[in-house]
């Protein structure tokens, strides 16, 4: 079994008090500790402490990061979550410097992580629907995929030498909700997930 931080990180607002996205995180902590691994939860906008942060990603060998797309990227207040605590991390306990050296300052710029043992997996939730998505035709997204829009935070967990798992989203979850099919499709997931990653480990 593994240890496992699930990050909240939701904004609420009042039309949008985040309520799925804790009901996610709240329904992985649960699911996931039922089958024995280790869970510590962050909800980012309750407050957090920067240095047992770093620590919770020092002592997790997966990251959950749940969390709503605000103006195509993460709320506010995990992007500050992010700048706090990886900063800090920046001494050594996440990541050695760049991963540039002084005899090869151009070479393997975000190759510093030392957190290489670590997977993360995105989840998030959308006003936009699914058919936003993956379809040339749609003009606004133009063909990107979820990951596409979400290659910051990718990039974000590469520069920590973390690997990435396969991205869950819900769609149109303000306007036309399907919030069983979600919660059912969610379940799915990480069952896959979990249950492959410990066939492996067997």
């Amino acid at each position: 079994m593994s240890n496992i931080l699930i990050l909240n990180g939701a904004q609420p607002y009042p039309f949008a008090p985040g309520g799925l996205n804790a009901t996610l995180a709240a329904r992985a902590k649960d699911r996931l500790e039922a089958q024995g691994h280790a869970v510590r939860l962050t909800s980012v906008a309750d407050g957090y402490d920067v240095e047992a942060e770093v620590e919770n990603h020092r002592w997790a060998d997966t990251v959950i990061m749940q969390f709503p797309v605000n103006w195509m990227g993460v709320p506010w207040s995990f992007k500050k979550y992010m700048d706090e605590v990886y900063t800090a991390g920046m001494d050594g306990r996440l990541t050695v410097g760049d991963g540039r050296t002084a005899e090869a300052p151009k070479a393997n710029y975000g190759m510093g992580g030392v957190l290489t043992g670590t997977r993360y997996m995105i989840s998030a939730t959308f006003n936009a629907p699914r058919e936003a998505f993956d379809d040339p035709a749609e003009p606004f997204f133009q063909g990107m995929s979820v990951d596409d829009l979400l290659r910051p935070v990718h990039l974000n967990a590469r520069f920590f030498g973390m690997t990435s798992l396969p991205t869950f989203s819900a769609h149109d979850v303000m306007k036309n909700p399907e919030i069983q099919t979600d919660l059912a499709r969610f379940d799915a997931h990480l069952d896959a997930l979990f249950a492959e990653a410990e066939n492996v480990a067997a």
